[in-house]
């Protein structure tokens, strides 16, 4: 590389620098594992940097009423971020679905659970996970499977609640609870399930699970949060989603 063409390629090094940006991001617990990879992907392609933190989308609600400085909610449900924009907080017309979630129940224990649900009416377990219904749309998707398929009088005495799906999936992976909801992209790649044994709850038994993207207000003139959003509509993005079993 000749001394000019080193100095050429040093200033668009310093450029991009310029321009790169950061970007904190509150993601639904659902989508921790495609959100760490499109985050690196995202940063490999265009220099910005998005700052992860996981949790339950109703205690991030609470947390952006009360001045959190996330730019980006990438929630669980879809009535999050409409209410954020209702109330000012986050940026109109900047809302769509990023992904459709899938409910699954899992057990670590290979033959557990069958492919309908049923273990549900059995007495083959002591604990059975679930994300709070009134933090987590995956908890509250999990109680109305329970309505519906009219197990409450075997289930309820033996839930135990997480904050989030990321802690409900904990508990069962840990064996501290033999059965749990979680979201089918924890527990399978290319729609294999990777461990255990699962049920993949039909989606005709609960609201459908849409997960909205939103610039927050905060983030309004970030320009790595306006890329971020773009990028989750891009191919490269869409390919890591499918990949973990969410529909789009």
């Amino acid at each position: 590389m000749t001394p000019r063409s080193f100095l050429a390629f040093l200033g668009l090094l310093l450029c991009a620098a310029t321009h790169a940006g950061e970007v904190t991001v509150a993601v639904a617990a659902n989508f921790s594992a495609p959100m760490q990879k499109i985050a690196q992907a995202f940063a490999q392609d265009t220099g910005h940097k998005a700052l992860l933190a996981f949790g339950a989308t109703g205690k991030f609600y609470a947390q952006i009423k009360n001045g959190a400085p996330f730019a980006v909610l990438l929630a669980a449900d879809d009535e999050t971020p409409a209410r954020l924009e209702k109330e000012g907080l986050a940026v109109a017309d900047t809302r769509f679905t990023y992904a459709t979630g899938r409910l699954a129940l899992w057990s670590k224990q290979a033959h557990l659970v069958d492919d309908k649900g049923e273990v549900l009416r059995s007495h083959r377990f002591d604990k059975l996970a679930m994300a709070d219904p009134k933090l987590a749309p995956y908890g509250a998707a999990a109680m109305e499977v329970i309505h519906t398929l009219g197990v409450q009088a075997n289930v309820v005495p033996k839930l135990v609640q997480g904050e989030s799906i990321g802690q409900t999936y904990q508990f069962v992976s840990t064996e501290n609870a033999q059965l749990g909801f979680v979201a089918l992209s924890q527990i399978s790649i290319d729609g294999r399930i990777t461990q255990g044994s699962a049920w993949v709850v039909p989606q005709s038994m609960h609201t459908p699970l849409r997960q909205d993207a939103v610039l927050l207000h905060v983030g309004k003139d970030n320009a790595a949060a306006i890329a971020l959003l773009k990028y989750l509509q891009g191919d490269k993005a869409k390919t890591i989603i499918r990949q973990h079993g969410y529909a789009l």
